[in-house]
């Protein structure tokens, strides 16, 4: 089962557009081989689009961490809320139908509010100087854990209603 067979293309922007709105985080939707399946795209700081943008940056920091944090919330069918490799945070909420996994849904790009950006990493990863990096991350929005799992139940919820309304629709 595709990503598409369970709502249009359409339907799963207006997700991601929900998403930026109520977490201030670059969303995006996922299948199960970790492509996006959408070209919707609205960044939420700077650093973001220069990583993922780069030859080892969206490879080695983005793709890693969603492929691992995608095998943990199909693990557990929980949201998953952990930092990247860079540092900056991540949520990862699985999507089932029945007891099929069919992608994952979330966002990324905020830092935690006690955290930052692991400019020494970025810079051996994807070779800009830590002044880049530093002046980057000069308006990177923060997240409390309170607003991280209010992001993270948000979206739990809207996959919830998706989900019920295809199979509702299907029996």
């Amino acid at each position: 089962m595709e990503l598409t067979d369970i709502q249009p293309m359409e339907k799963w922007i207006e997700l991601e557009k929900k998403i930026i709105e109520k977490c201030k985080i670059q969303s995006v939707t996922f299948n199960i081989e970790g492509a996006r399946i959408t070209d919707y795209v609205k960044w939420s700081n700077r650093l973001c689009p220069v990583i993922k943008g780069s030859e080892k940056g969206g490879p080695f920091i983005c793709a890693v961490a969603h492929m691992n944090m995608a095998a943990q919330a199909k693990k557990t069918r929980k949201p998953v809320v952990e930092e990247c490799d860079a540092g900056i945070l991540k949520i990862v909420v699985p999507i089932f139908v029945k007891d099929e996994f069919v992608g994952t849904a979330g966002g990324c790009g905020r830092l935690p509010s006690d955290g930052e950006v692991d400019a020494f990493m970025i810079n051996k990863t994807i070779g800009i100087t830590e002044e880049e990096i530093e002046g980057l991350v000069s308006d990177m929005g923060t997240m409390t854990a309170e607003e991280v799992q209010a992001c993270a139940d948000f979206v739990e919820g809207e996959i919830k209603s998706i989900v019920e309304a295809f199979e509702n629709g299907q029996e």
